[in-house]
């Protein structure tokens, strides 16, 4: 074999290992985000006592102009199979014209989230649910229509995951879908109605993993 067809062997090779390294560092969970906790408003999390809530929240009232949303899902431990109990999900919204609307003098983020905003904490199941309404993009189309989601674990610090977005729909496209963090998982979601014709989105969440 000449020295120059070696050479090539040899670096496909260590290529090929160091995939495989990576790909085992990702399976044992050996990668944290070095942002996990990077997160404006995140402390919102945390503006409700946990022990006072519910598995599931109404964050629009039957009053609110809009179509019926529910968001829900189940919440897993970052092996992706384990349900996960006692985590405190942090939704806000904007509204059916795309805006942070009709926000409260309690806090900061009240007042810049809006009115549309709620908080849940999973039961033994893992389980959570939010009824709302479906959101809409913001006045100048720089974004697709979405939900914020954010997380605290307990004896954790909170942090923010993808937002739920509807697949197919404005600007939820395949650059889109490249371009995810993949934080908690993929936010996208493809609707579907229940009987009643409410929308059904179905956002699983997979914790992320910490460091020490």
């Amino acid at each position: 074999m000449s020295p120059a067809r070696t050479a090539r062997l040899l670096v496909l090779l260590l290529g090929a290992a160091a995939c495989q390294g990576s790909a085992a560092g990702e399976a044992t969970g050996s990668g944290v985000r070095p942002d996990l906790y990077a997160c404006e408003g995140c402390e919102a999390v945390y503006e409700r006592d946990p022990a006072s809530l519910s598995w599931h929240a109404r964050v629009a009232g039957p009053e609110e102009p809009g179509e019926r949303l529910v968001a829900t899902g189940t919440v897993f431990a970052p092996d992706g199979v384990t349900p996960q109990a006692g985590v405190v999900i942090y939704l806000h919204q904007t509204n059916a014209e795309g805006l942070y609307a009709g926000g409260s003098d309690e806090s900061e983020w009240s007042r810049r989230n809006g009115r549309l905003r709620a908080w849940v904490r999973t039961g033994p199941d893992g389980r959570y649910r939010f009824d709302t309404i479906k959101p809409a993009p913001y006045p100048d189309r720089t974004m697709p229509a979405h939900i914020h989601l954010m997380v605290g674990e307990p004896g954790r610090r909170p942090y923010y995951i993808d937002d739920i977005v509807f697949a197919g729909e404005f600007l939820v496209d395949e650059a889109y879908r490249a371009g995810q963090e993949l934080r908690g998982g993929s936010g996208i979601v493809t609707l579907t109605r229940s009987a009643d014709g409410t929308l059904l989105a179905r956002r699983d969440i997979v914790l992320e993993r910490h460091g020490k």
